[in-house]
């Protein structure tokens, strides 16, 4: 039976439809050319005809193309097919943070990983000029890897371009959107960074930290004018003081308050998570991922933790050795520079400190013979045959 012939778009064949909204659609596709799995992604038919929409359509490959980071989906083309617009962009195999919270709260360790990988990518963001203005856990996808990578540009403010939006409307996800965004005032990037603070504290305590007062959406907007919301210790005790003292800070009511810089931001979390480099916190999130059973496993598929050699005791003996020499040449050198200086106000200093330059070399030619020793004793040790029996 011949195989069903695959719908192709420009150079790309598309397996399937992954996503629907209210005007996109992305597609999930395969480039032979390559042969790698991507995502185009397209308006709807019925919004396409929108000039405004076409070109914040534009302006959306335009920004994230812009961007080349590890913690940013990155844009491969953007393109016309048939009169409509394409961007192709990177496809990341796993789920997003919206899904990971859904299934239940996330220990604050993971949480202040997750967001430390925020961080750099919104750094790269900001650099490049960029506010991205819809941070949210949807927003946020994670890979089998652990990966961690920042998504969905349609939105973003490029400030080397025209906004797209006029002053006074506001434009984003409510729950997640500064008091200034918001009201449709002028956003920089600390308002991104105030949606950092909530997606933070939604991981660590399972909820955001700004509800409607009552069923309209004001009350939402005069909660998050006024700053109210619980600390995240008093709903989740084991969330550390200094992690929440970083959301706190990053949910400031006034921009002034908050914190200057995603920058700023990464090093806070790096002092409090020990500065983990992104290949330790993937490690640490892909076992993590994995537990909680998030994915479909592969057919061979295994996650484990970087291993990390264990030594001998012959290597920790000679070591152990090599460190104690060290510690005594370095003593025996420094109380020779001590000596050194207080000769110099004596008659016959030159010669004394001749006499101890001579010992301190001495000392450093016997410290690397024996170096050397302990080096070639262990070798010796694993490369020497095993002795041949006795003849009769």
């Amino acid at each position: 039976m011949p195989r069903p012939t695959r719908k192709t778009i420009g150079c790309y064949e598309v397996e399937r439809e992954i996503g629907r909204g209210g005007m996109g659609v992305v597609l999930l596709a395969r480039q032979p050319a390559l042969d790698r799995a991507v995502v185009l992604k397209s308006l709807r038919r019925e919004c396409a005809d929108d000039p405004q929409l076409v070109a914040r359509f534009e302006r959306e490959a335009q920004a994230a193309g812009s961007v080349q980071h590890q913690n940013v989906v990155a844009v491969h083309d953007c393109f016309e097919w048939r009169g409509r617009n394409y961007i192709c962009q990177e496809y990341v195999d796993g789920t997003d943070l919206a899904a990971a919270l859904g299934q239940g709260g996330i220990e604050p360790r993971i949480a202040g990983l997750i967001a430390l990988e925020l961080t750099r990518g919104l750094e790269a963001i900001h650099a490049a000029g960029i506010v991205h203005r819809d941070l949210k856990p949807a927003n946020v996808l994670l890979s089998r890897e652990g990966a961690v990578k920042i998504a969905d540009f349609g939105i973003a403010l490029d400030g080397r371009a025209r906004a797209l939006t006029q002053a006074g409307h506001s434009i984003g996800t409510p729950h997640y959107m500064s008091p200034e965004q918001l009201y449709g005032e002028r956003v920089d990037e600390r308002s991104d960074l105030f949606a950092l603070g909530v997606v933070l504290y939604e991981m660590c305590t399972g909820m955001p930290p700004f509800e409607e007062d009552d069923e309209t959406e004001g009350g939402l907007i005069r909660r998050i004018e006024a700053g109210r919301f619980l600390p995240p210790r008093s709903l989740n005790p084991r969330v550390p003081r200094a992690l929440s003292r970083i959301v706190i800070r990053c949910l400031r009511a006034k921009a002034k308050k908050r914190w200057e810089s995603a920058a700023l931001v990464r090093a806070a979390l790096e002092r409090h998570l020990a500065a983990p480099t992104s290949l330790e916190a993937q490690s640490v999130l892909a076992q993590w991922l994995s537990k909680r059973e998030l994915f479909e496993a592969r057919d061979r598929e295994t996650v484990a933790a970087t291993p990390v050699a264990r030594r001998g005791y012959g290597a920790a003996l000679r070591w152990a050795a090599v460190a104690a020499l060290a510690i005594a040449g370095l003593a025996w050198l420094v109380a020779t520079d001590t000596l050194d200086r207080a000769l110099e106000y004596l008659p016959d200093a030159t010669g004394t400190t001749a006499a101890i330059e001579a010992s301190a070399n001495r000392l450093t030619r016997a410290f690397g013979e024996e170096t050397a020793f302990f080096t070639n004793v262990d070798s010796e040790r694993r490369e020497r045959p095993p002795p041949l029996p006795e003849q009769p």
